[in-house]
């Protein structure tokens, strides 16, 4: 059996002082997120992260940063996560869009409300972007690159 991590994308978006959270069920219990989610077949990172905001949160993401890429195990599970979180602003809220399955809320919250739900964040990833973002961690996008169907040949001089 190959080993393979889950590959997933989160958008932190700070404002006034507080972050964009979900509330969600995960593992039968409401846990704190970032909107967040899996990389789909044949997207890109930043597709991702803007299609998932939306879905998640019914705002338009515009990925400034990346903020970082983290791997995690969680402890007593065979699956690993690696995630690449990205910073950025939110634009246009979609009234009319739901949310998707298993959100209960989107809602702007404070580092300290966090810490006082310490217990019900989804991962130990979700304060550590938090503290990145506050830190300044700050990554130019076009350390990305997204290679869609290039001939052989083209993959050999990247290398």
């Amino acid at each position: 059996m190959t080993w393979k991590p889950d590959v997933t994308v989160a958008a932190v978006v700070e404002r006034g002082g507080r972050y964009l959270m979900v509330e969600e069920r995960a593992g039968g219990r409401l846990v704190f997120n970032q909107p967040a989610g899996h990389l789909e077949s044949g997207e890109s990172l930043l597709e991702a992260v803007v299609r998932e905001t939306l879905e998640e949160t019914t705002w338009g993401f515009e990925p400034q940063f990346l903020l970082g890429i983290y791997m995690w195990a969680p402890p007593g599970r065979k699956r690993s996560f690696l995630r690449v979180a990205f910073g950025g602003a939110v634009l246009e809220r979609d009234a009319d869009r739901s949310l998707d399955r298993g959100i209960v809320r989107a809602d702007w919250y404070t580092r300290e409300q966090l810490l006082a739900r310490s217990a019900r964040l989804r991962s130990p990833l979700v304060m550590r972007c938090i503290d990145d973002h506050i830190a300044g961690c700050r990554h130019a996008l076009d350390v990305l690159n997204h290679v869609n169907g290039a001939p052989v040949d083209a993959l050999s001089r990247i290398g």
